[in-house]
């Protein structure tokens, strides 16, 4: 099943040529996910051939204009576009009464509903069950507040041994028991141990978005063992004390969540404009964390095992 990660942009507080604001679209399932949305991530999605309409739901880290100016035109060109089907969008206090003030003093009236829901809490919150994936939201440390977010698969079922249901004849019903576990009863009284008929299934994926934060070790149980963590790192250590002052990672800390988190993969984003060239915050991070990589505006990146 699909799940990936395209970055819509990767650049901190303002936009430049080759990195645009932060928002980035995950596909899971057949879902469009847009996490944050920066000045301009409208065009970003059009830029890369993303259907606005399929848009499901929002999640806005915090209220920084570099991680919500482009929410209001979203919504105004899903509006102008004729969309109908309804949205979701995730967002910290106050960010209803932004886009509704907007919207009332340029007299918009959206043909679609928009159902905002408030992120106002002080721990760890599954804001969103599906059948195949959640969605947690966690508070970080920032000047606003701010949240970051867990898209995690469920645990598949288990998988039916090939021509094991042809051999023992089994029925729909038997089928879906064995794929949940457990053993199956022939007609004739004879039992069928679920190992027997079963094997173990993938092992389910997962995704962090950690954008913007100080470095905050409370951080680390949270994102423990992900695949992928995206994690801000703004300036490199030279900047260690204005990143300090603004709420903000350097590369290096980024990385020493991801080793002591010990995920899988870290992908860095919202480098400072004063960075033309992100190679030595990536060499700074690499050297704490090996498998470190840049997030880069219209790449994709998968979520693997």
């Amino acid at each position: 099943m699909e799940f990936n990660v395209l970055v819509l942009g990767s650049g901190a507080a303002t936009p430049t040529y080759a990195r645009r604001c932060s928002s980035q679209l995950v596909s899971i399932c057949g879902t469009r996910i847009l996490i944050d949305c920066g000045e301009g991530s409208q065009n970003q999605l059009r830029k890369y051939h993303q259907k606005l309409q399929n848009v499901k739901m929002v999640l806005i880290s915090h209220l920084h204009g570099d991680h919500f100016f482009g929410l209001p035109g979203l919504l105004s060109t899903m509006h102008l576009l004729g969309r109908t089907e309804p949205i979701t969008v995730y967002a910290p206090s106050g960010g209803r009464e932004a886009i509704e003030l907007l919207f009332s003093v340029s007299g918009t009236d959206l043909r679609f509903p928009v159902e905002f829901k408030v992120l106002d809490f002080a721990e760890p919150t599954v804001i969103l069950k599906e059948r195949f994936y959640n969605i947690t939201a966690f508070p970080m440390r920032h000047s606003l507040p701010c949240y970051g977010f867990l898209i995690a698969e469920e645990q598949p079922l288990l998988n039916l041994k090939p021509m094991s249901r042809i051999r023992y004849n089994l029925s729909n019903v038997d089928c879906v028991r064995a794929k949940q576990g457990e053993d199956i009863e022939l007609e004739d009284g004879t039992i069928l141990k679920n190992s027997e008929l079963t094997m173990p299934p993938r092992q389910p994926r997962s995704y962090a978005y950690c954008c913007d934060t100080a470095f905050d070790e409370s951080l680390i149980p949270i994102v423990h063992g992900v695949d992928l963590l995206c994690m801000e790192s703004t300036f490199d250590e030279a900047f260690k004390a204005m990143a300090e002052e603004r709420c903000h990672c350097t590369a290096s800390q980024a990385a020493t969540i991801a080793r002591k988190a010990e995920v899988r993969r870290l992908m860095l984003t919202h480098f400072s404009a004063r960075y033309r060239d992100v190679e030595p915050l990536i060499a700074e991070a690499r050297s704490i964390f090996p498998d470190t990589m840049a997030a880069e505006d219209g790449l994709t990146y998968q979520i693997e095992k």
